[in-house]
């Protein structure tokens, strides 16, 4: 992060003294060990399951700092509202603005608006245009990349180590994870020169539409094997299409991504053997909380401007201990 040099101050006037090493400022103004601070946060849509559970991380992380107020704002999926919400919590003069954009572009202008008005901005899981530690703090995420470049090695070493056809649904195009989660899976496919990518089609993380676009790439492919969802919400449709056209749970190997926990989480699906596998994406919210403490409580000069937080991979070999974990 570009520091400012603080002029030296002596009996009122602003002096040049040679030789002095300068500190740097802190990128929070208002810090201080003791003190109270409002946290807002952005969130894309709180609809999503994935969403609400990192609301919830969020908020327990939050919670166990008494100096800490999270107030969340929900995105609803729509970018005037999102944009809106940041623009308040800018009027708010919250000491810190966290966000997961819905969209990349249109969110980015108000990204600038609050890094302008000298608040820092973490950006949780999804970005804005821009580079982290200059157009806003710091990224906090799992690499969306190597994600899915993971579960195409994977359903090219192990699910599909004989070739056949593969299909994928991707997440909303004009959002980062799922740009970078279509490249990755199949870059990792590309290892095994007997698998074929016969259809990809975006979903927009949504169940219904994964439901019925995969339903038509089964009508135009009978003979997939294989689909990848970018989210466990699109596996969950792309399983519902696939009973639809009479198949049983792993006739066609469906892989997910996010690993949520619960019923309708990714982890229950593949203990029960509905799914062949998915792949965590990690919150970030204790590495957010935790960087708001440096920003905030310790009033430190510069952070990462980018922090990878590790994928676990969801197996039938480990999917029913992560359950009870």
């Amino acid at each position: 992060m570009k520091t400012l040099v603080r002029t030296a101050l002596l009996a009122g006037s602003a002096l040049a003294l040679a030789g002095t090493a300068y500190a740097a400022d802190p990128i929070s103004k208002y810090c201080k060990k003791d003190g109270e601070f409002l946290i807002g946060f952005s969130q894309a849509n709180n609809a999503e399951p994935y969403r609400q559970h990192v609301n919830d991380e969020l908020t327990a992380a939050a919670a166990a700092v008494p100096q800490f107020t999270l107030q969340i704002a929900d995105g609803q999926g729509n970018v005037n509202t999102q944009t809106s919400q940041v623009d308040n919590f800018i009027t708010q003069k919250v000491d810190l603005l966290l966000i997961s954009p819905f969209e990349a572009a249109p969110i980015t202008p108000a990204v600038k608006r609050a890094m302008d008005a000298g608040i820092p901005v973490i950006e949780l899981d999804r970005k804005t245009n821009g580079e982290p530690g200059k157009d806003y703090t710091a990224f906090i995420g799992g690499d969306n990349y190597k994600i899915a470049l993971a579960a195409g090695e994977y359903t090219a070493k192990t699910l599909l180590p004989e070739g056949g056809e593969v299909a994928v649904l991707q997440g909303l195009p004009s959002s980062t994870p799922a740009v970078e989660r279509l490249n990755g899976f199949k870059d990792g496919v590309k290892g095994n020169p007997k698998i074929q990518v016969v259809a990809e089609q975006a979903a927009d993380w949504l169940p219904d539409k994964a439901q019925t676009a995969f339903a038509a790439m089964l009508q135009a492919h009978p003979d997939i094997k294989m689909v990848y969802a970018s989210n466990d919400m699109m596996a969950a449709g792309a399983r519902l299409a696939a009973k639809g056209a009479g198949k049983a749970d792993g006739d066609i190997k469906i892989i997910g991504t996010d690993g949520l926990p619960g019923p309708a989480g990714g982890i229950r699906a593949v203990a029960e053997g509905e799914w062949a596998a998915t792949f965590t994406y990690p919150t970030g919210a204790k590495e957010a909380i935790e960087m708001a403490k440096s920003i905030l409580l310790d009033c430190a000069t510069e952070v990462p401007a980018s922090v990878t937080v590790d994928t676990t991979a969801i197996t039938p070999e480990n999917a029913k201990s992560m359950m009870t974990n």
